[in-house]
């Protein structure tokens, strides 16, 4: 059988057999287990596509899979509290942890701890990292969301703590979920709270956008990938999915009483913890305290499977399958590293500094083709005399820019190929 293209990654509260499973998208078939404790809310992750992670529910450590080795945990990674809730960067880089009221952000490939932020009055109840990993956003129990810009964030200056791009503080009571969309750090968020709304934000500028006045309590909510619908789960086991899309939206809405557009996804019995849509924006997954995870068609608003599990849901995600998760003898290029659990490598830890290049001046580096046409501007200047005038002077420098081109243009070419075979080594 080939391996599928989009898989169902589940856990729940109460097996005591396995953490989570993996079920295909299409025929609800069981794939793989991975056995060992039980998985805290909105902290299921895949890293690099070569590893598992979920926080422990209830301890002070994330437990972490290789993933194509279901049956052996691979290692802990010990945190100094319980976790709320994790995340990963989309570029494998970074792991951002809620402790409490603090967020915990570690370097991957080094395990170093770079930073605690402690702007929270309350516990972080989720994390989420941008589709290009430049921005996360951390939601708490405080009615806070905030927005971090990940440069503002790594920096050696430990004397000026990190201050967040963005406070979103329109929420009355405490936020349970957000969802973060696409187009980077132009993205709109989505935050949902036990104040009975769902809002969107624009990060960019930290406007709010639009608020959703439900008649329950909100406990999840997700885009569409195309941003066309609202998903939103609430306390009374219903999804509503609200039309971003129609000419009649204002910025300040209720649901009920705006019914164009909006429709209700009706089977579960008790509180939906979590909200997960396919690829192409068909298939809505959705999980909950009924301890099951039902699948849906989005046209019909049907539900066409219904997935039973031993205990409340406390995650279920549809994901694009990892290229190793289906090939036993694979390994991870790059092993994870021990995560110091302290700043600064205190407490006997390694102290080594990582140089991580080109962080702080990503906007301002120029690419090899930048380099490129500005020495053609170059040669063109010196060919209308205006930089170095006449005589065998101009020839020679002339020689050595077109020279000079030639490299950067072989040297791109290079980098382009490399990166062509590495993604379809990985496809």
């Amino acid at each position: 059988m080939a391996a599928p293209l989009e898989v169902i990654v589940s856990s729940d509260a109460g097996s005591q057999l396995w953490n989570c499973t993996v079920f295909d998208l299409h025929s609800g078939s069981s794939l793989l287990s991975y056995r060992g404790g039980n998985s805290a809310s909105r902290s299921l992750e895949v890293l690099r596509g070569e590893f598992l992670l979920s926080a422990q529910l209830g301890k002070n450590f994330i437990n972490v899979w290789e993933i194509q080795r279901k049956d052996q945990l691979q290692q802990k990674i010990v945190c100094p509290g319980v976790v709320t809730c994790l995340t990963v960067s989309p570029d494998g880089l970074f792991l951002a942890v809620g402790v409490s009221e603090a967020v915990y952000l570690w370097e991957v490939c080094t395990g170093k701890l770079l930073s605690v932020l402690s702007r929270h009055y309350q516990d972080v109840t989720c994390l989420k990292f941008t589709d290009d990993s430049s921005h996360f956003v951390s939601a708490g129990k405080d009615n806070l969301a905030l927005v971090w810009s990940l440069t503002s964030v790594i920096q050696l200056d430990v004397n000026h703590a990190p201050e967040p791009r963005h406070v979103l503080s329109r929420h009355s009571l405490p936020i349970t979920d957000l969802h973060c969309g696409l187009m980077g750090a132009q993205a709109r968020v989505a935050t949902a709270s036990l104040d009975q709304t769902v809002k969107v934000w624009e990060l960019s500028s930290g406007e709010l956008l639009l608020s959703v006045l439900f008649d329950v309590e909100i406990m999840s909510v997700t885009f569409d990938p195309c941003e066309y619908f609202l998903f939103c789960g609430g306390s009374d086991g219903n999804i509503f999915q609200v039309s971003l899309c129609s000419q009649s939206l204002s910025r300040d809405k209720s649901f009920q009483s705006e019914p164009e557009g909006n429709q209700v996804f009706k089977g579960h019995r008790n509180l939906v913890t979590c909200l997960s849509v396919s690829m192409d924006g068909t298939l809505l997954l959705s999980g909950s305290h009924d301890e099951t995870v039902r699948l849906w068609d989005v046209q019909s608003k049907q539900s066409i499977r219904c997935l039973t599990h031993k205990g409340p849901v406390t995650n279920a995600v549809i994901m694009a399958a990892p290229a190793n998760m289906f090939l036993p003898d694979s390994r991870p290029a790059v092993p994870l590293p021990r995560f110091n659990r302290h700043l600064n490598a205190s407490d006997g830890e390694t102290a080594d500094v990582c140089v991580r290049p080109g962080l702080h001046t990503q906007v301002e580096e120029e690419t090899y083709l930048q380099k490129a046409e500005k020495l053609h501007s170059l040669m063109n200047a010196v060919t209308n005399k205006a930089v170095f005038g006449d005589g065998e002077n101009t020839k020679v420098r002339i020689a050595e820019l077109e020279e000079e081109v030639q490299t950067l243009k072989k040297v791109n070419k290079d980098l382009y190929e490399f990166s062509t075979q590495l993604l379809t080594k990985h496809t």
